[in-house]
């Protein structure tokens, strides 16, 4: 048995990724909308009214687009912490009450045949978490939307052997670009979002500590460019050492529809 996951949509207008397994099947935030969601899924024949959950990271609007449709119409299961049922709840246009689920960082439990674990990051969200998905010793992170490099949300992926990890902005085209001065601040501040060079060096750490894929995401349509990223992550990594194609592979997300499967085998 192996542990599947597909990034679906991964950038700054929608964001959505499956994981699972031949036991069950979940889905990791729904930020563009229930159609675009489903036709995704469709084409790894996956259908929507078997997934066991929908796994919220927080409620900003590129992560919870599509997820009050998605309850509704598959009578699915939404988990995610108190804070950001509280900030998200109204904004879903309702989820019926057997389906609210209240989580809590760094305790496990298990749905769809794996073991989930949210942890904190550092994010301008309520109460914003990724998620660590484990079937029999194989391990998949998702972090993104993370304002800085912190040993704590680094200790809960790590021994992953697969993490979407964020990528999110170069900072001269930030500072560049025409976001307004506010915004700018959010996303270089240390709860805003992770820089190329800023999750080079996160990789570098997490390839130290087990990955061997690393999937970049959630790359900002207007303060990037997919080679720029990966071209930083393998300057980072190879700086370092790491073999890409040996020791660990890079891949970046695509950011409006489906990246492809990827697998983590089961260890004996």
């Amino acid at each position: 048995m192996e542990l599947r996951f597909a990034p679906l949509f991964s950038g700054s207008s929608g964001n959505s990724l499956y994981v699972g397994c031949d036991g069950g099947h979940l889905l990791i935030d729904a930020g563009v909308s229930c159609a675009r969601v489903v036709a995704e899924l469709h084409k790894i024949g996956v259908r929507p009214e078997l997934l066991a959950g929908l796994l919220v990271t927080h409620e900003h609007i590129d992560h919870i687009r599509g997820v009050g449709v998605l309850s509704r119409k598959y009578d699915l299961p939404v988990f995610a912490t108190e804070g950001t049922w509280t900030a998200m709840e109204e904004k879903l246009g309702g989820v019926a009450a057997k389906n609210v689920r209240v989580l809590e960082p760094m305790q496990d439990f298990y749905l769809g045949g794996m073991n989930i674990m949210a942890f904190d990051i550092p994010h301008d969200a309520a109460q914003p978490v990724g998620y660590t998905i484990a079937l029999g010793g194989a391990r998949f992170s998702v972090a993104t939307d993370i304002g800085c490099v912190r040993e704590n949300w680094l200790g809960a992926v790590a021994g992953s052997d697969a993490v979407v990890l964020e990528s999110n902005y170069d900072p001269d085209m930030l500072r560049a670009g025409r976001y307004p001065y506010a915004l700018k601040q959010r996303i270089l501040g240390r709860r805003g979002h992770l820089a190329n060079d800023d999750a080079g060096r996160a990789a570098v750490e997490l390839v130290r500590r087990g990955a061997r894929q690393i999937i970049l995401g959630h790359l900002s349509k207007e303060n990037n460019f997919p080679a720029l990223a990966e071209t930083c992550c393998t300057l980072a990594l190879e700086g370092e050492g790491v073999r890409l194609g040996e020791d660990a592979s890079l891949r970046v997300a695509e950011r409006d529809g489906l990246t492809g499967m990827f697998s983590v085998q089961m260890r004996l």
